[in-house]
């Protein structure tokens, strides 16, 4: 509760006039509730992975098809988040939680009855068109309504979410694809959405608060065409440009994007020192904590984007695993994972942001005890011995993640809490889609040339490489985390 104590002229001499503006403060079932609408986008964006196999059998899509329906999903996601976060600072952001999450069942349903593979990839990009709705108002909620130790309990829980649902969504895309339930079979992966986001909207009309920015900026329409254009052309050629043989769309496009990455900070910065509000203001990157958090966020995105991409393929694939062994060949990595979450706090409160760079020793552990696995063990490999190198680098995974995510929002003020968390979900968005389709074109070529194995192998080393750098990187992040 704040007070405000105001005088007015009509006031007797020495008469103070006490007027108390409640602020809105997210209760425990209003941050399940965000946490909900949290999970839901990134549990879709890797619950299609150990469906692929099936979706392609069915649908007859072809290699292309699929990555379109895995990226038509990220690119539509990643492009529009920070415009999501800039719509809830204006509109409300509890009113564009509620209309993401209505956008998110319906979508899903049309995913769920899709005829075809190309009405599939429609309904995939409007889907991840819905989720830049929902998600960017979440941090923002948070942001809004919580402080201090309420604060960054809520964080942690956020990034504890993030991470569980990256590994959950894949485990959880095996069981539903092998149950066929009701002869749904893929489909059922989508069509689950529906009830939980029914569930989703009664919840947050009940518990949580309406916020907004006190002056909201309009829409920056150059920078949100600009941002749109440089995400475009660097994501669409690297996804699809294996699948389709490389053809001379995509060496134009990635001749354009450096232009419209060039053109896109330089308006933003025109906007900036005009005073306007542009889309991704230059000025918040001022801020130390976040831009040191973001530059940790990439690399990390980038090598577990690609990793639950290659595992995947890998184990149905290259191992003749089903879907359901695949998917709980990772439960180790989720179940170490949240451990780390729960007990991040306490460290983080002992040991400030030294707990990240413990948490890229453990995770870079893990994965060379993987890659050493894979490379010695491969011919009947399975859930037991894969167990230690996927709980390891779990464990450093959640050491990592809650704790950058409370960095980089840390100074953001309340007022930019929309922006802020759309720039950080657009960062983490776009660099799992740049991981997927960097580290999976690769792995996907290697495949062929050398081997599953040896392609698995080397994919591992890479993504120990970026592992590395987070760690190297984690060195400079602000000694205190509030």
């Amino acid at each position: 509760m704040t007070a405000t104590t105001v005088r007015t002229p009509s006031a007797l001499p020495g008469t103070v006039h006490r007027h108390d503006h409640p602020t809105p403060v997210l209760g425990t079932l209003g941050l399940f509730t965000v946490l909900l609408g949290a999970a839901l986008p990134l549990i879709d964006f890797f619950i299609v992975n150990v469906a692929l196999p099936t979706i392609d059998h069915d649908l007859a899509a072809g290699p292309a098809m699929l990555e379109l329906v895995v990226a038509g999903y990220g690119v539509a996601y990643a492009v529009l988040l920070v415009l999501g976060g800039r719509l809830g600072d204006m509109a409300g952001r509890r009113k564009l939680f509620l209309l993401g999450m209505a956008a998110f069942g319906l979508t899903s349903l049309a995913c769920g009855l899709s005829p075809d593979a190309w009405t599939l990839v429609g309904a995939r990009v409007a889907q991840g068109a819905s989720s830049a709705l929902m998600l960017p108002q979440v941090l923002a909620t948070i942001q809004a309504t919580t402080a201090g130790p309420r604060r960054a309990k809520a964080m942690g829980l956020y990034g504890a979410t993030a991470g569980l649902s990256m590994v959950a969504g894949q485990i959880l895309g095996g069981v539903l694809v092998a149950a066929d339930v009701a002869g749904t079979g893929w489909r059922s992966i989508f069509l689950v959405n529906v009830p939980v986001a029914l569930l989703g909207l009664v919840l947050a009309v009940r518990s949580v608060p309406e916020t907004r920015s006190e002056k909201p900026a309009p829409v920056d329409i150059p920078g949100t065409l600009l941002l749109a254009l440089s995400l475009v052309t660097l994501l669409a050629p690297l996804t699809e440009g294996r699948a389709a043989g490389w053809p001379l769309w995509t060496w134009v496009s990635l001749a354009v994007f450096p232009f419209a990455a060039a053109a896109f900070y330089l308006t933003e910065r025109a906007a900036d020192r005009r005073g306007d509000v542009p889309l991704v203001p230059p000025s918040l990157l001022r801020l130390d904590s976040l831009r040191r958090g973001l530059t940790l966020v990439v690399p990390f995105s980038i090598g577990f984007g690609g990793f639950m991409f290659v595992i995947a393929v890998a184990l149905q694939q290259g191992l003749r695993m089903g879907p359901v062994t695949a998917g709980l060949a990772l439960v180790p990595m989720a179940a170490a994972f949240f451990t780390a979450s729960l007990a991040g706090p306490r460290l983080v409160g002992r040991y400030a942001s030294r707990v990240v760079t413990a948490g890229g020793v453990i995770q870079a552990v893990g994965v060379a005890v993987l890659a050493a696995t894979v490379w010695w063990g491969w011919h009947g490999l399975g859930i037991a011995a894969l167990a230690p190198g996927t709980a390891l680098a779990g464990f450093g995974q959640g050491l990592q993640l809650p704790v950058l995510f409370r960095i980089v929002l840390s100074d953001v003020p309340a007022e930019r809490a929309g922006v802020g968390g759309g720039v950080m979900t657009t960062t983490q968005q776009a660099s799992l889609a740049l991981g997927v389709a960097t580290l999976g074109t690769l792995f996907l070529s290697l495949t062929t040339s050398l081997g599953m194995r040896e392609a698995l192998a080397v994919t591992l080393l890479l993504q120990l490489a970026a592992v590395a750098v987070t760690a190297l990187l984690s060195l400079r992040l602000p000694r205190t985390v509030r």
